[in-house]
């Protein structure tokens, strides 16, 4: 067996680690393929040359977007991406805070977290780092499904049904926790604080000015759920369990639920994040999802950072204002 180390460009985020593996193992050629998100390169063993072998992996992979090469293929420039970007962020920003300030629609900006907040942020995280990490549990019981041809109607009902109970019940009991070690204004106003700074530092993650997020799960965490996927409930408690993944935009929805103070203001808060989530989560379990790659998604991409920074901005001069360290800038 030959051992090589080819670069693939397309890759963002864990989901395509999983797909790409995925793929990579059902070539009875390859063995011991593994994918590194970080350099943008696979590890593997095969019997072929070098050029025949890129040949084929490219035939085998094409409709995914992905492209295997000797050396490292380097992007063309997307600067211009964000001057695109920064007026429809701004545009939509400007329409919250018109909502906002007309009482059409309370939003939370300015105080505390409502059920339309945590859908909408839960929108933006389905296609960044709930993609990421959720999508890659998702590719990898969907890869097993298609091996097996089977249905996969009632495993990923059971999957997002148990994901959504999930957030509900536990975001409940973090409200409950807030509520018993008697969460004062200060104190909210501190957890207020931190949930807007992470949700800052991932808007600068989605506009790239900082280093993005391929946070992945081991592979053995994948291969285990497939094996067993079929098992009675697993499915549903695989989606129970994503609630304790390291997502960035769920662990601030979780202070946000913390901070709430109540079983009731908990649940609503987190159970409406994983609704916001569940369009592009269930469209990538029956693998119709295919805007991640698409041309369009760098530039939503780039403008979701756009909007997510200003909430966090808003969320973090609104809570300095409430602590009495600033005086309020904004009359919201």
């Amino acid at each position: 067996m030959n051992k090589y180390t080819l670069h693939v460009s397309g890759t963002h985020c864990a989901s395509c680690k999983i797909l790409i593996e995925d793929i990579l193992g059902e070539q009875d050629f390859i063995k011991n393929s593994e994918v590194n998100l970080k350099k943008e390169t696979v590890f593997l063993e095969s019997d072929k040359g070098i050029d025949e072998l890129i040949e084929v992996l490219n035939e085998k992979i094409q409709n995914h977007k992905y492209v295997f090469s000797r050396e490292k293929n380097v992007a063309k420039p997307t600067d211009d991406i964000i001057w695109r970007a920064l007026p429809l962020g701004l545009g939509v920003l400007a329409l919250f805070f018109f909502l906002q300030k007309s009482g059409v629609l309370n939003i939370g900006i300015g105080g505390g977290v409502t059920a339309t907040t945590s859908f909408i942020i839960g929108l933006i995280a389905s296609v960044s780092t709930c993609l990421a990490i959720v999508g890659g549990l998702v590719l990898s019981l969907s890869a097993k499904i298609s091996e097996d041809n089977v249905s996969d109607t009632k495993t990923f009902t059971l999957f997002h049904l148990g994901r959504l109970v999930s957030f509900a019940l536990l975001g409940g009991v973090l409200g409950t926790a807030g509520g018993a070690i008697g969460i004062n204004f200060t104190l909210t106003a501190i957890l207020g604080l931190v949930s807007a700074f992470i949700m800052l530092l991932l808007g600068l993650n989605l506009v790239g000015v900082l280093a993005k997020n391929k946070i992945a799960l081991p592979s053995g965490i994948f291969k285990f759920f497939r094996n067993i996927e079929h098992k009675t409930l697993t499915p549903l408690i695989v989606g129970f369990a994503t609630f304790f993944l390291p997502c960035g935009f769920t662990q601030s929805m979780q202070v946000s639920a913390l901070s709430s103070g109540s079983f009731v203001s908990g649940m609503i808060i987190m159970l409406a994040f994983a609704l916001g989530t569940l369009p592009m989560l269930a469209l990538l379990s029956f693998g119709s999802a295919s805007f991640a790659n698409s041309r369009h998604a760098p530039l939503f991409f780039k403008s979701a950072g756009v909007v997510v920074i200003g909430l966090g901005l808003f969320a973090i001069l609104s809570g300095l204002a409430g602590l009495g360290i600033i005086s309020p800038i904004f009359n919201i």
